[in-house]
């Protein structure tokens, strides 16, 4: 909890270009300073990068939103039933399409949504303005972003790149460690399994971190492209070590690790734990292929062990490659360099845009939240004839957008209230006590600077960010600084109260309508997963493996905190998350397969996919025992199938699917006692 210099470093310089934005704010004369001092501490972030690329979508979204406001104000303004329908529709539109984009790049569109509420409402009383408020407001949240922009590249940046070449080198280091515990057969305890999970999530978090880089002044900057390519090959990282550790259990119950096996697992750990030279890669390669040289007949009497041996080694050598390229990249973006130096493998699988998840129904329930949190503030401004009613119209929806992405924001919201009546008396004792004997800029600054480097401390800190978010905020709305003294006691506490009211109807209104537990968010991306799952089985949607990883795993990265939260009692907490990433892999590559094998082949190939499909269709349970009869007849017709081009890929893709659904399963082609005494 103690801040150490980064965090008294990042207090200083927010609290510095809040007080540059005012003073540049005084001296231009803008009528209301204090929007200006807020904004610095809405857009201002660690990390230099992070806030350029929000400050270039802050003012993009800010003109957005100015201008629908100076739309619907002026021809609504004496319908004021359709002009509050009209703000509600437009911010929750706007709040629908960023939480469908999940990218830097969805700010631009809540700050659309929220500021034309912002701008709107305040101006139903003087609608003869709304273009001069409007510009005004432009002006004095430009000004914001443009000092906190200034101060973050200016004063002791800290960069994007290096951050992030720390982050990619930690988790690349914990794969490491992951890929000796595999490669020797170590058990894994439970804690262990919970971290390997925890990669998903810190991959995602590397992604969001990595969105930054392109506006960073960093030499690692020029190195976007290999980040992309390195993404990618992070991620299908998780379901290849899965696999694996997998393939080397089966193995070992079955007859054994064979010698060469055995060796080249420990070369392979050897050269992992070494930090994946290239140059020793191409041998490994070579010694991989060299071991697999089975024919892989149905007919023979070790058809499933040679089967099992044959996916250990594919998935070694993808390991090896891939470990090989990430080796590559992580030191091509310490370089900064903008191109791969060498050719890298599955160059074809690993291009184009990464797909994310879109939950549309969670979209749609936290825009109708925004929507009947507005509907309820004006309905409250116009049934009190409250002269500060547009301010709780403008803070429900700002609330309802700024927590929208969690399960349940209304606690958030709630907190954010509990703060903002503080941040009320804090700033009233201020405004009274104190700014009454100041008469020159230079002594305001004395007395502004430690509230405004302690609100900077707070943000520092992730337990007290919402803290520090609340109070530097709402507390520089509340202080109202402008050219002159002119506090009166009755209407500050009028507008006290108003913030306040306002989040407390937006946290009513979520409760009741948005408000989900961590364990239904995990229900809906586990069925999303199932839905997907289901999709590809049944031969639809793109067979592209990297893009199918990428979506899969953005939702395991989504997936893993709510399963925290759920529980340990939660049945969800016996999902084998990694094993239906791998079902996933294992269909992409059955698919690829099917177009080169005989027709017979294909029929008993798609019967199992289409069986594949029924399972995921139906309500999530354990698979049943025909399922497993029809991947052993597609099995043992593609084994009997003397050549074809897919069809050394369509067995390996198989044996995945039957380890995956089936790990307990006897081997395929048993005798039928033995499988109903294993069944």
């Amino acid at each position: 909890m103690l801040p150490g210099w980064r965090q008294w470093l990042f207090a200083l310089k927010i609290a510095g270009a809040a007080l540059l934005a005012l003073g540049l704010a005084l001296w231009l004369d803008l009528p209301r300073p204090y929007w200006a001092m807020a904004t610095v501490y809405i857009t201002m972030q660690p990390l230099s990068g992070a806030t350029r690329s929000k400050a270039l979508y802050r003012v993009i979204g800010t003109v957005a939103g100015v201008s629908m406001a100076v739309v619907l104000v002026p021809p609504l303004v004496d319908a004021p039933e359709m002009l509050t329908l009209a703000l509600a529709l437009w911010t929750a539109a706007c709040l629908y399409l960023s939480l469908l984009d999940r990218s830097p790049r969805a700010y631009l569109f809540m700050l659309a949504g929220y500021t034309a509420a912002l701008i709107g409402f305040p101006a139903v009383t003087a609608p003869d303005t709304i273009f001069e408020t409007a510009v005004s407001r432009a002006e004095e949240i430009t000004l914001g972003i443009l000092c906190a922009a200034l101060v973050a590249g200016l004063v002791l940046p800290e960069s994007v790149g290096p951050v992030l070449a720390a982050r990619v080198g930690a988790w690349l280091g914990e794969t490491g460690r992951w890929t000796a515990d595999v490669l020797s057969g170590a058990i894994e305890a439970p804690a262990v399994r919970a971290r390997r999970l925890r990669l998903a999530a810190e991959a995602a978090e590397i992604d969001a971190l990595a969105t930054h880089l392109a506006y960073d002044a960093s030499a690692q900057s020029r190195a976007v492209p290999l980040v992309q390519l390195l993404r990618g090959r992070m991620l299908m990282l998780l379901p290849v070590l899965s696999s694996l550790a997998d393939r080397i259990a089966a193995l070992r119950d079955l007859a054994g690790l064979d010698p060469a096996v055995k060796a080249l697992l420990a070369d392979v750990a050897t050269w992992s734990e070494a930090g994946a030279p290239a140059a020793e890669a191409d041998a490994l390669l070579a010694r991989i292929a060299a071991a697999d040289e089975s024919s892989l007949a149905s007919t023979s009497p070790g058809f499933w062990i040679a089967l099992v041996r044959a996916s250990l080694l594919d998935r070694l050598r993808e390991l090896v490659a891939i470990g090989r390229d990430c080796r590559a990249l992580q030191d091509g973006i310490a370089r900064g360099e903008s191109a791969p130096r060498r050719a890298l493998a599955y160059a074809g699988e690993f291009g184009g845009r990464a797909p994310r998840h879109r939950d549309h129904g969670m979209a749609l329930r936290s825009a109708l939240g925004v929507f009947l949190a507005i509907l309820a503030c004006v309905a409250a401004w116009i049934a009190t004839a409250w002269p500060d009613g547009a301010t709780a119209a403008m803070m429900g929806a700002v609330l309802c957008c700024l927590f929208a992405t969690q399960d349940d924001p209304a606690p958030a919201i709630l907190g954010f209230a509990t703060w903002t009546a503080v941040a009320a008396v804090a700033i009233g004792v201020l405004l009274f006590g104190i700014l009454p004997q100041v008469h020159d800029f230079a002594t305001l600054v004395l007395v502004l600077a430690p509230p405004l480097i302690l609100c900077g401390l707070l943000m520092t800190i992730p337990r007290t960010m919402p803290v520090g978010l609340a109070l530097g905020v709402n507390g520089n709305a509340l202080l109202a600084i402008q050219d002159r003294y002119a506090s009166e006691f009755g209407a500050y506490v009028n507008s006290a109260l108003a913030l306040v009211v306002g989040i407390v109807l937006a946290a009513v209104v979520t409760r009741l309508v948005r408000s989900v537990g961590a364990e239904h968010g995990a229900r809906r991306l586990v069925a999303a997963s199932r839905a997907d799952l289901a999709r590809a089985a049944r031969r639809r949607g793109r067979g592209d493996r990297a893009a199918f990883a990428h979506l899969m795993l953005d939702r395991l990265g989504l997936l893993v905190p709510r399963l925290a939260a759920a529980g340990p009692d939660s049945d969800l907490s016996r999902i084998d998350t990694l094993a239906a990433l791998r079902v996933g892999m294992n269909l992409v590559s059955l698919r690829r397969a099917r177009h080169g094998l005989p027709p017979g082949a294909v029929a008993a190939l798609d019967a199992a996919l289409d069986a594949v499909a029924e399972h995921y269709e139906r309500p999530r349970g354990p698979a049943c025992a025909s399922l497993l009869a029809v991947i052993d007849a597609a099995l043992l017709a593609i084994g009997a199938v003397d050549t074809a081009e897919g069809r050394r890929e369509a067995l390996l893709g198989l044996a995945g699917l039957r380890r995956a659904l089936f790990p307990g399963a006897p081997p395929a082609g048993a005798p039928p006692l033995l499988a109903r005494e294993a069944a």
